[in-house]
């Protein structure tokens, strides 16, 4: 999957794959360097791709499958699992306009990068959510501020 856009860089080495599947962005490289854009580019398109395929499974098993089940008890639990799974996918459904979002922030140069603050967005946390848009300080000082307003 990997590939070299010419066989030889000046100096004798082969150029660093940007498509490599073992590839992990670290601390010891520039940050949002091209290899790590084109990481969690590809990590979110996967995700997106993962999510619009399920929903497509989904559909299609709610339209062969039927909810006529003999028992009222069957029928009711069966009932609660489709109710489940559609809010399921209602959540993963907004979750596809924050992974459409990100992607635009890729394409404008501000991903990984506090909306707030403009500090860099930790690896980790880019690692475990690709769609943050904040460091974990302000996301946590967000919250504070959210829950305070409730509260009054």
């Amino acid at each position: 999957m990997a590939t070299a856009l010419s066989s030889v860089e000046a100096g004798g080495k082969l150029p660093t794959p940007v498509n490599d599947d073992d590839y992990r962005p670290s601390a010891d490289e520039p940050f949002m360097n091209a290899r790590q854009v084109e990481y969690f580019r590809r990590k979110l398109i996967n995700w997106k791709e993962d999510i619009l395929r399920e929903a497509k499974d989904t559909l299609a098993h709610l339209q062969t499958e039927s909810l006529r089940e003999p028992d009222v008890t069957d029928r009711a639990s069966s009932e609660t699992d489709w109710s489940i799974e559609l809010r399921t996918r209602d959540r993963q459904r907004k979750l596809i306009s924050k992974i459409d979002a990100a992607l635009r922030r890729i394409d404008e140069g501000e991903y990984g990068y506090c909306e707030v603050t403009g500090e860099p967005i930790s690896l980790a946390r880019l690692e475990a959510r690709p769609i943050a848009t904040m460091t974990v300080e302000a996301q946590e000082k967000h919250e504070r501020q959210e829950k305070v307003s409730r509260d009054e």
